[in-house]
């Protein structure tokens, strides 16, 4: 499980947030944000790795005003986790079958 604290100095609202996840990269990022941006109440999703030495990644989520960005992010979460779950189990079950 990541760890993840918001970006200090992030504007006051609860729609727009930057999230700072420890030791997580561009493959989490990526697929994150290709669940994320499919929904219709996310203005804008992205990331950005600071620097190749640390491992750390930088996760930004704007959404409309109803929304809490925090909310979309574990819906994010929780999606990203049902896809692997199903990858995985088709992946089992092709196995199974050779």
């Amino acid at each position: 499980m990541p760890l993840i604290a918001e970006l200090a100095g992030d504007d006051n609202m609860d729609n727009c947030r930057t999230f700072v996840l420890q030791n997580e990269g561009h493959t989490l990022g990526n697929a994150l944000r290709s669940i994320i941006v499919r929904y219709p109440d996310v203005k804008f999703v992205g990331y950005t790795i600071p620097h190749p030495a640390e491992s750390t990644m930088n996760f930004r989520i704007e959404a409309s005003k109803s929304v809490k960005a925090i909310d979309v992010l574990r819906r994010g979460l929780q999606d990203l986790e049902k896809v692997c779950d199903v990858t995985i189990n088709k992946f089992e079950e092709a196995m199974k079958e050779k």
